[in-house]
This record gives C-alpha cells, sequence and structure tokens, in this order.
C-alpha cells in the first residue's frame, strides 16, 4: 500500500531523534563518549547540551498495556496509583526527585516506568537553562534499579531503555547497557540453525524433471554459454528418459546444441534422436521440424527423417496448419543443406512451387543489436575505397542467404561495378544436377562472387571463439554454393581506431585476395 500524502507544499515530519515510540531498527547517532561527562558535570551551555542530546516531549500514549503488556491504565485496583506516579515522574524537577519517586513507591512502579524516567533525566538535561550538578551516584543508583528490574520488562520497554541509556551517554561496556543488550538477546527467538548443505556433486541426469533439464537447455541457448558438462548433462537426461519424452519436450532440450554447435560425446544421442523422430514425427510436425533444424547446424541429418518430411503426405499436413509458412522456410533450409551437404540421398525432395527465401533479410539479433555493429563503417570503407558501385549491402543470394557485403571480380581479380554483373551465383551449382549435393561446385562463370563476412561479437558463443550454429549453417552454405569468403572478425575490426586504419585494413584484406581496383583494375 502507498502512504497517503500530504497537503502540497508539506513535508511528512520526520521522526524524532530518541523518541520513545522509536523501535530498535530507528537510526539515530550515538553521542561522543565524552558526552556522560558533559551530563554529569553539567558545565555546558543549555544549547551544547540540546545538541547532544536531542529528546521530545513526553507522549503518555505511547506506553499503552498493548506493547509493555502492564494492566489497563485506566482499570484495575492499582490503575490510579500507577497512573499517578507516570505523571509524578514526567513532572519531577531533577535528577533525584526522579529517582526519591522510585525509591518511594515500589509497589506502584511497573516496567514502563523505567523508560518515563531515562526520558524525563534527558528533558531536564537540556531544558533547564542552568542544568543542576547530576552526581555520578544518582545516575548509578537509576542503573542499579534498572539492572535489578531488567527481568520483568518486555521486549518492548528493553529496546527503548537500552535505547535512552545508548543516547544518554551510558558507556556501552558499563553495566547497565550490558545488562540490557544481554536481556535483548535472550528475549528475541533464536534464528533457526541454517540448513545443512550436501556436498556440491555432479547431480545425476535421472534425479532431474524433465522441466528443470528444459529451462537449463533455454538458459545456456538464449545466453550462448557453451558449456560442456552441462550439455552432456543434457544430452545424457534425454538418452536415459527417451522413452518419456514427446517431440515437444526433446526440440527444447536439442536447441541448445545445435545452436552452440556442439556435438555432445554421448554415443546414443543421434541414435536416440532418430528412434524419437521415428516414433513422433507425425505427432508433432513444428517440433520435428525443430529438431532437424538442430540436427542440420550439427551436419548430421538423419535420412529416415528427410524421407518423412519430404513425403507429399507431411508436406500437405503442415500447409493447413498455423505455422505453415515458418516450417516452409524451415523445410526450404534443409532442402538446402541436402542439395549441398549430402551426396547420397535418394529419397524425395521439397517441391519447387513449396521453396521460400530461408532469411531474406538480417537475422532478428542483427537488427536488436544495429547501433553496435560495425557494418555502417565498414560500409563506409568500402564506399571510399572501392566506390558505391563496385560492392552491394545486404544482398540477398539465392536459396534465401543475406550477406552482408557481396563484390564481384574479374578472374584476374579486378573488382567490377556490380550493375555491370549478375551478382548471384547460379543455384543449384550446376557443376551438381538436382539431387545431388557438391564439395567443391565451380561455375561456368570465369568472373568471382565475394562476400564479406561481419562476424560480430554475438556471432559467436560466449567463449569468443565457436561461431553459432547459424552462422556457421551460413557460411559453409554459401562457401559451398560457390562464393568466396572473406570473414571480418570482431577484434580486428575492434582495433581499428579511426576510418583511415579501418580502410587500410579493408584494403590489406581485399588484396589478400587477390583483389585489386582502381586504374589498374580498369
Amino acid at each position: 500500500m502507498r502512504r497517503p500524502r500530504g497537503e502540497p507544499g508539506s513535508r511528512a515530519p520526520r521522526p524524532t531523534e530518541g523518541a520513545a515510540c522509536a523501535g530498535p531498527g530507528e537510526s539515530w547517532s550515538p553521542p561522543p563518549s565524552s558526552m556522560l561527562r558533559v551530563l554529569l558535570s553539567a558545565q555546558a551551555s543549555p544549547a551544547r547540551l540540546s545538541g547532544l542530546l536531542l529528546l521530545p516531549p513526553v507522549q503518555p500514549c505511547c506506553w499503552g498495556p498493548s506493547k509493555l503488556g502492564d494492566r489497563p491504565l485506566g482499570g484495575g485496583p492499582h490503575a490510579g496509583p500507577v497512573q499517578g506516579l507516570q505523571r509524578l515522574l514526567e513532572q519531577a524537577r531533577s535528577p533525584g526527585e526522579l529517582l526519591r519517586w522510585l525509591g518511594q513507591n515500589p509497589t506502584k512502579v511497573r516496567a514502563h516506568h523505567y523508560p518515563v524516567t531515562l526520558r524525563r533525566l534527558g528533558q531536564l538535561l537540556r531544558s533547564q537553562p542552568r542544568p543542576p550538578p547530576v552526581e555520578q551516584a544518582t545516575l548509578q543508583d537509576l542503573s542499579q534499579l534498572i539492572i535489578r528490574n531488567c527481568p520483568s520488562f518486555d521486549i518492548h520497554t528493553i529496546h527503548v531503555c537500552l535505547h535512552l541509556a545508548v543516547l544518554l551517554g551510558f558507556p556501552s561496556d558499563g553495566p547497565l547497557v550490558r545488562t540490557l543488550e544481554q536481556e535483548r538477546r535472550v528475549r528475541l527467538p533464536p534464528k533457526p540453525p541454517p540448513p545443512l548443505q550436501p556436498a556440491l556433486r555432479e547431480a545425476g541426469p535421472e534425479e532431474l524433471t524433465p522441466h528443470v533439464m528444459v529451462l537449463l537447455a533455454q538458459h545456456l541457448a538464449r545466453h550462448r554459454l557453451r558449456e560442456p558438462q552441462l550439455l552432456e548433462a543434457i544430452a545424457r537426461f534425454l538418452v536415459v528418459q527417451e522413452a518419456q519424452l514427446n517431440s515437444k519436450v526433446v526440440q527444447k532440450l536439442v536447441l541448445p546444441f545445435g545452436r552452440l554447435n556442439y556435438l555432445p560425446l554421448e554415443q546414443q544421442f543421434l541414435p536416440c534422436l532418430e528412434r524419437i523422430l521415428a516414433r513422433e514425427a507425425g505427432v508433432a510436425p513444428l517440433a520435428t521440424v525443430n529438431i532437424l533444424m538442430s540436427l542440420c547446424q550439427l551436419q548430421r541429418l538423419p535420412f529416415r527423417a528427410l524421407h518423412f518430411i519430404f513425403s507429399p503426405g507431411f508436406i500437405k499436413h503442415v500447409s493447413g496448419t498455423p505455422h505453415a509458412l515458418i516450417v516452409r522456410r524451415y523445410l526450404s533450409l534443409l532442402d538446402t543443406a541436402v542439395e549441398l551437404e549430402l551426396p547420397g540421398y535418394r529419397g524425395p525432395r521439397l517441391p519447387r512451387r513449396q521453396q521460400v527465401p530461408i532469411f531474406p533479410q538480417p537475422l532478428i539479433t542483427d537488427r536488436a543489436r544495429c547501433k553496435y555493429s560495425h557494418k555502417d563503417i565498414v560500409a563506409e570503407g568500402l564506399r571510399q575505397l572501392l566506390g558505391e558501385e563496385k560492392y552491394r549491402q545486404d544482398l540477398t543470394v539465392p536459396p534465401g542467404y543475406c550477406t552482408d557485403f557481396l563484390l564481384c571480380a574479374s578472374s584476374s581479380g579486378a573488382v567490377l561495378p556490380v550493375r555491370t554483373q549478375d551478382p548471384f551465383l547460379p543455384y543449384p551449382p550446376r557443376s551438381c544436377p538436382q539431387g545431388h549435393g557438391a564439395s567443391n561446385p565451380t561455375t561456368q562463370d570465369p568472373s568471382q562472387r565475394v562476400v564479406l563476412m561481419l562476424r560480430e561479437r554475438w556471432h559467436f558463443c560466449r567463449d569468443g571463439r565457436v561461431l553459432l550454429g547459424s552462422r556457421a549453417l551460413r557460411e559453409r552454405h554459401l562457401g559451398l554454393m560457390g562464393y568466396q569468403l572473406l570473414p571480418l572478425p570482431f577484434e580486428e575490426l575492434e582495433s581499428q581506431r579511426g576510418l583511415p586504419q579501418l580502410k587500410s585494413y579493408l584494403r590489406q584484406k581485399l588484396q589478400t585476395l587477390g583483389l585489386h581496383w582502381g586504374p589498374e583494375g580498369g
């Protein structure tokens, strides 16, 4: 609940330091160690005393029975005398008189009278123009009274007496403060002992639940954490729990392996996935395709599952689902992987009319982090180095891969204007007929197509060395299609200081490929 605000222009009153109603958690500043001597001698001016000890006027209503555990002030046979003693203490004119009222009325003294006495003592010391000398014996007698009756106090009275005693300057190692502190510790409920922590060990995956393992897999994938021990634990869990897991759970467990480009050492990992796909492929089409996408990034596509997803019945089935477009995009990527990477595959393929561009635009991560990307400064460096007509930015080449920068060059290495050339290499590559792959495709076109690949920091796993699965897949496929790749790692880009250094860096990179431009390039 929000606290109600005051009137416009007003300020909420602050709790006064040393207030009788203040609890033990209230903040206050202990007075200097010499304060007790100042109070005993009473030689200081009233202004100085007021600065050392700021105590509020007496608030009788703060000492109700609900807090102190005494009998009601307005009832009972001793209500009148008890209330009368409180008035006498509140009206006492000297420290000696305070002590006298307490000593002369032992049967009427209640626990809450001692905080009233301490508070009135502070008021006397700060309110009188010339406070009378306070003998040390008076304070000692008052201390002994409080110490003697302390066991009958409730916890709130102990807190207030301790608070006021410290404000009055009683030493922290003296008998009064020490006794009150000890009594406070006794009254507070003991803290429960901390639970015994078992010794840390590598927990067996069999002891964990699918929900926990899915959360772990999602965390690793989302934060690009390529942690071999955790990934191996997920793989082992999948193998052990194979019979109990459906494809919707399996797709989430397999996700980090493809994204982090990590093939587990668990020997039954791939056979287990093939059995799950054979069992569940027709139940959850999207989950099936997601599992195959992860295996595609790992270059471990199973032929049997490919026969199923490229069958006319499966394609017809997914075409009528709400996620038909995303499934067709995944199927198009899987068909490209079959074309380029699996020369031994002889099964059905995705019909041409069903194919869609795979990644027609920069990935979501690149768009989200565009302000941290080096793409703009690299584009400016290429513009000043080559001229705007000799490169294309963010061009999507068949079958649907978006390139960062694309250059066309002659067989001799001269960079050519892109507008005079067809920037696309044919797909499928001419060296391999439909349905066959090509490990080193060549074209009849003597010109080269060079793709500059930005490798930003977020394109890697957290270790900064291993490309994410989607990035590695894109580069692998572009290379198999015949494009010459020129990676631009983030470490090298970040080390360039200003545009002149970057232009020199790009010049050196392009020249290592045998490229040249300007007057010598025609």
